[in-house]
């Protein structure tokens, strides 16, 4: 992904109150249901950092994160990088009540760019990522 990459950008809609849809992306005992079952501690807090690791068979990925902008039942950004890879990203949620449903907009930004070489950092297998957690796993989740 690089920053002349259009952002990439997944909305679904969800039966269900913002209130249980922010407690999802925001508990960390419901993210590792859905979004990495390994998260070693989440707090929607500015400020607050994690790291965490993600292994596929050729590579393994460290997850930094560290939020920097919280607005309760509304918003959560993260900063986004992986320990020993060039590139960072913004990676936003953002709920919006809709005919009684919540909209989730989840929003990420490539601020530096991220190396050519590795196809998991391509811009079509990040929104397929995305796709997949928002659309059917958090979906699954919410549903359950």
């Amino acid at each position: 992904m690089k920053t002349t990459d259009a952002p990439i950008i997944v909305e679904a809609i969800f039966e269900h109150s913002i209130e249980r849809v922010w407690n999802a992306i925001t508990q960390v005992k419901e993210m590792r249901i859905w979004f990495f079952d390994n998260i070693p501690a989440f707090e929607p807090k500015v400020g607050f950092k994690t790291m965490f690791n993600v292994s596929t068979k050729d590579r393994d990925f460290l997850h930094i994160w560290e939020i920097i902008q919280v607005i309760p039942k509304q918003k959560i950004v993260y900063h986004w990088a992986y320990e020993g890879y060039k590139g960072n990203a913004f990676v936003t949620f953002e709920l919006v009540e809709q005919n009684f449903q919540t909209k989730l907009i989840l929003t990420n930004l490539v601020i530096e760019d991220f190396p050519d070489d590795i196809p998991d950092f391509e811009w079509k297998s990040c929104q397929a990522g995305w796709n997949y957690f928002i659309k059917n796993s958090l979906a699954t989740h919410l549903n359950t």
